[in-house]
């Protein structure tokens, strides 16, 4: 793996003219296995992160280098959007429970179509979601590893291929407390990259059995 980066979740990211968060999600477009964007978490939280594609990123010792200063990456697509739900009854009956849309928020007023019954009451909710371009998956924390027979751990990231950034394993911690190590799972052996979970071709035991990996945590 010496000829091969690492990208993990958490990784340190800065641009030309200072440091601007850490890594938070890496999305891969499933059919090519090829990572297409990083997701850049900015350090004060109150501000959304930015979706970052994969080009102007170089990974260097413990972080990745962006090639964009601060306002440039201010300027890349947020890596959340708000999207509008109407709630036709906001006094939380159900009685009648409408059917739902989502829709674009769009700038100034919002005009949302629904229910025009005499007094029916009409509002609108926002919801944050996170930024996926079309066909493409994001891998996160929170996504659990499972083997042909049961859960394995936490995904920590991937490697890529240099200069193609073609995914070649998928990094996972397995282990309990007092025996974790981190393998990496080829991407040969990944079965699907879903919302909820990452799912292996291969068994616990076979898992259990690849060799660990020493790739510095927090290494890009």
């Amino acid at each position: 793996m010496a000829r091969k980066i690492p990208i993990r979740l958490g990784a340190d990211a800065s641009c030309s003219d200072g440091p601007c968060g850490h890594v938070s999600r890496i999305i891969v477009n499933p059919v090519d296995r090829e990572v297409t964007h990083l997701v850049v978490d900015q350090k004060h939280r109150n501000d959304p992160g930015r979706l970052v594609p994969v080009d102007l990123a170089d990974a260097t010792t413990g972080k990745f280098r962006l090639r964009c200063t601060l306002a440039e990456f201010q300027a890349l697509r947020p890596a959340q959007e708000t999207e509008v739900v109407p709630d036709l009854d906001p006094t939380g009956r159900q009685d009648s429970p409408p059917s739902v849309n989502f829709l674009p928020l769009p700038p100034g007023a919002l005009r949302i179509p629904g229910d025009r019954r005499p007094g029916r009451r009409q509002a609108a909710q926002g919801v944050t979601v996170d930024t996926v371009p079309f066909g493409e998956v994001d891998i996160r924390r929170e996504l659990t590893v499972c083997a042909s027979d049961g859960e394995m751990g936490q995904v920590q990231g991937v490697v890529v291929e240099p200069g193609g950034h073609y995914v070649t394993h998928v990094l996972l911690q397995e282990g309990h407390m007092w025996g974790r190590k981190e393998v990496a799972v080829p991407i040969g052996a990944v079965m699907k990259i879903g919302t909820l979970l990452i799912r292996l071709s291969l068994t616990k035991q076979q898992v259990k059995d690849l060799s660990s990996v020493d790739i510095d945590h927090t290494a890009g």
